[in-house]
């Protein structure tokens, strides 16, 4: 029998993503956002407030990069959601962490997290009940250590961050149970 909850944010596995972009002086700013998700075959949508440092950034400069943390960089990605960068201008610094420029948007990469999304604004949706950045990616870069044999990247060595909306946790992920567009292909002839 199941318990009412009330309202939960009842979606798992979240993304752990670091959004990143330069302010108007080329400054680098990042933020942890979970609430995110690939919305086309180019196209990323992020579930962020206007209020944030890195959504006026995105705002201004049309670029910014989004990167999936992992177990290996948990602290700072964790920081990046505890502080704004509208009240610690120095967030980035604080980490020690490098960012080179995206060679195909103007927007950073940061060197320490294995998988990046480069991305130009596409559009903003703002409603009564949403406010949507949405990029379109136009690179997407990984660390080899994260590649599989045929080039693609590899679950298994990612150890990407996933967010717990109803613990508040950080897990990651290795275990392959199935193959999609397969696993159900027995039922396709009942």
């Amino acid at each position: 029998m199941k318990k009412n909850l009330g309202v939960v944010q009842a979606v798992y596995p979240m993304p752990v993503l670091m959004v990143a972009a330069y302010d108007e002086e080329g400054k680098v700013n990042v933020m942890n956002a979970a609430w995110g998700m690939i919305c086309g075959s180019d196209k990323i949508a992020l579930f962020i407030s206007e209020g944030h440092k890195t959504t006026q950034n995105i705002l201004k400069t049309k670029a910014f990069t989004v990167s999936l943390a992992d177990q290996a960089h948990m602290e700072a990605a964790d920081f990046f959601g505890i502080a704004t960068g509208n009240n610690m201008p120095d967030k980035f610094e604080r980490t020690g962490y490098t960012a080179v420029k995206s060679q195909f948007v103007n927007a950073p990469v940061i060197d320490e997290f294995p998988v990046v999304m480069e991305c130009e604004l596409a559009e903003v949706v703002q409603t009564e009940n949403i406010y949507a950045i949405i990029g379109r990616i136009v690179n997407t870069a990984a660390e080899e250590s994260v590649l599989s044999e045929n080039g693609k990247v590899d679950p298994s060595k990612l150890n990407a961050l996933i967010f717990d909306q109803f613990q508040f946790g950080y897990y990651v992920s290795k275990d392959k149970v199935g193959q999609a567009w397969d696993a159900g292909k027995g039922l396709m002839n009942k």
